[in-house]
């Protein structure tokens, strides 16, 4: 099927769900080459990926990754009644390789989400396509990745938050790390990673690197089954809110999809200018979560805010944004996104896992 998607694609033809499905299956199988792995990921790259793909390939690998077991079949209730032990489990995911070379703000939000009292599953990986992935800087705030699926239920059901770390859950794709890492360009497996999240997260704030995706991924996650998400692109294609310049917003919510556009003035924010909220490598982009929350302000602090606000209002704790950046503020400020933090550090290295590198680039998780 590959050979045959790969002449469909490079025609600019569109593949169906069904089609998508099967080109995902033998990638996932070991049953294409790394070269047809590399050659149809770059088509469908520079011909557009369609819902229909997408959707299809994502199908895929939900079915193929490591299953959770979490309290999240509660989703979405009304917000006047809202119960957070009964919340539904949040993800803030960007897909990375927006080349702005930010730090990294969907992490750093995932802590204020949780210190406020939502569920958080939070789905990442090393860097690819980017200069610090999610794991590269969680493992430098201290986070063991060394654990097994149990473990990660276990932050999530006492903590309230824990880490996906895609090698873990998605064994399948071992297949196509290799041409992926060599390709180095943003591929459909940068849209697939936030779209994946074996919590079965039902919603969530997902930045994209093309503010034309927000629409195209919006229409793919209510297929998937989300409830409701923020899918977002800043102006210069961060994959968040910007704090630099208007941001093309489509918000999902009760299966539709609305478009729009945001500016950090509509809630009082002064713009920054892009070199205010630049990261480094994980060393850097570690210190500078610390002292977010440790409560230090400016401009970082203020794009934290931003998507914390994203992250509460598709959460169900808040109606606007305006009531989820008082919401963030509080967690920083009285403490609790930090202690959120230290409880992940301090439960996963309690685990007495460890863990064997592979070849293909991903580890193998043994309980000792």
């Amino acid at each position: 099927m590959i050979k045959q998607a790969i002449a469909k694609v490079v025609k600019q033809e569109n593949l169906t769900e069904k089609e998508m499905e099967e080109v995902m299956e033998e990638i996932m199988t070991g049953n294409a080459t790394p070269a047809q792995i590399g050659s149809f990921v770059t088509a469908l790259r520079m011909k557009g990926e369609t819902v229909d793909e997408i959707t299809g390939a994502a199908r895929v690998m939900r079915a193929k990754a490591a299953k959770m077991k979490v309290n999240n079949h509660l989703v979405h209730i009304d917000r006047d009644e809202i119960n957070v032990d009964d919340e539904t489990i949040l993800d803030t995911c960007g897909t990375g390789g927006d080349g702005t070379n930010t730090f990294n703000v969907s992490t750093t939000t995932a802590f204020v989400a949780a210190g406020a009292g939502v569920k958080v599953a939070k789905h990442g990986n090393r860097a690819v396509s980017s200069r610090c992935g999610s794991a590269d800087v969680l493992e430098n705030l201290g986070v063991n990745l060394d654990v097994n699926v149990s473990d990660v239920e276990r932050c999530i059901r006492e903590i309230g938050i824990g880490f996906l770390y895609a090698p873990l859950f998605h064994g399948a794709m071992r297949f196509a790390a290799g041409p992926r890492r060599e390709i180095g360009v943003r591929t459909i497996f940068n849209l697939l990673g936030p779209l994946t999240n074996p919590a079965g997260a039902t919603s969530q704030v997902l930045g994209v690197y093309y503010p034309h995706l927000t629409e195209t991924i919006a229409q793919v996650l209510e297929r998937l089954g989300t409830r409701e998400a923020f899918v977002v692109c800043g102006e210069g294609t961060y994959d968040e809110i910007s704090i630099c310049g208007p941001t093309t917003v489509s918000h999902l919510k009760k299966g539709k999809v609305e478009t729009f556009e945001m500016t950090p003035e509509e809630y009082g924010f002064y713009r920054a200018a892009p070199e205010a909220i630049r990261g480094g490598n994980a060393m850097e982009n570690a210190r500078i979560i610390r002292k977010i929350l440790d409560g230090e302000r400016g401009p970082k602090r203020d794009i934290v805010l931003l998507n914390s606000a994203a992250a509460f209002v598709v959460a169900g704790l808040d109606n606007d944004f305006t009531e989820g950046i008082e919401r963030a503020k509080d967690s920083i400020d009285s403490g609790r996104a930090r202690e959120k933090l230290d409880s992940l550090v301090r439960l996963t290295n309690e685990s007495k896992n460890f863990a064997r590198d592979e070849p293909w680039g991903g580890r193998t998780y043994i309980r000792d």
